[in-house]
């Protein structure tokens, strides 16, 4: 009989913890936050520079956005709408030997074959995994090829991670699980400076939009989001 209500409770407590997924508490719904994902659709998501998800790698399964990598049709996920200053939120979850990335300020245009051809990145790694792992400035956290993390908070791969990306008129930050590990301006001589000192020095429309779109990276590994939220500052 014990062991029968201790299963129980569990169950309840499994089933409550579910059904706090992809939803607002009372505070973030005053403070003016909106969901991106409603935990079962990708409405308001479309494949970079495409429309629609025949195909798409991209799915939906128990509140968990999903990415598929024997699916046929590939691509990154981006938001239908665009940004600019906001304070954005995002869970994910990296498989084995993983690597994606959280790509914004993306302008969409069929000029630029990939979102980061325009966008920066904070990166999502399995660190100790992929080769990735050991380039400065390449690993979970980071401010991709341009800010080394000031301190790596990031969890086991396979466990929740919550990322935190800040722009608020050309202050850049980045938060992760609660720390803040990047902050920088990208509006100024500094930023044009970083830039050309990276990969995408040839890029001439890397980092220069201070709005865009928010897009979750295809990088051939499986990865999992969840409970993205943002606010318009």
């Amino acid at each position: 009989m014990k062991k029968w209500i201790v299963t129980c409770a569990l169950l309840t407590m499994g089933s409550m913890a579910f059904a706090q997924l992809n939803t607002l508490t009372k505070k973030e719904k005053k403070d003016g936050f909106q969901l991106l994902f409603d935990g079962k659709t990708l409405n308001g998501w479309h494949t970079y520079n495409k429309p629609g998800f025949t195909g798409n790698s991209w799915s939906v399964e128990d509140g968990v956005i999903s990415f598929d990598v024997t699916k046929k049709e590939r691509g990154d996920l981006i938001t239908n709408e665009t940004f600019e200053n906001y304070d954005f939120s995002i869970e994910w979850r990296i498989s084995p030997n993983g690597n994606s990335g959280i790509i914004f300020n993306v302008t969409e245009d069929p000029k630029y074959h990939s979102t980061y051809n325009s966008g920066p990145e904070m990166q999502v790694l399995d660190n100790e995994g992929h080769p990735d792992g050991k380039i400065f400035n390449h690993r979970s956290g980071d401010l991709y090829d341009l800010i080394k993390s000031s301190s790596e908070p990031v969890k086991a791969v396979g466990e929740w991670n919550t990322a935190r990306i800040v722009c608020n008129r050309g202050l850049l930050q980045q938060y992760l699980n609660g720390v803040k590990v990047v902050e920088t301006r990208y509006d100024d001589e500094n930023w044009k400076k970083m830039i050309a000192g990276s990969k995408f020095k040839d890029m001439p429309g890397f980092g220069v939009d201070m709005k865009g779109r928010i897009a979750l990276q295809d990088h051939g590994n499986p990865v999992w989001f969840r409970n993205v939220k943002i606010k318009k500052l």
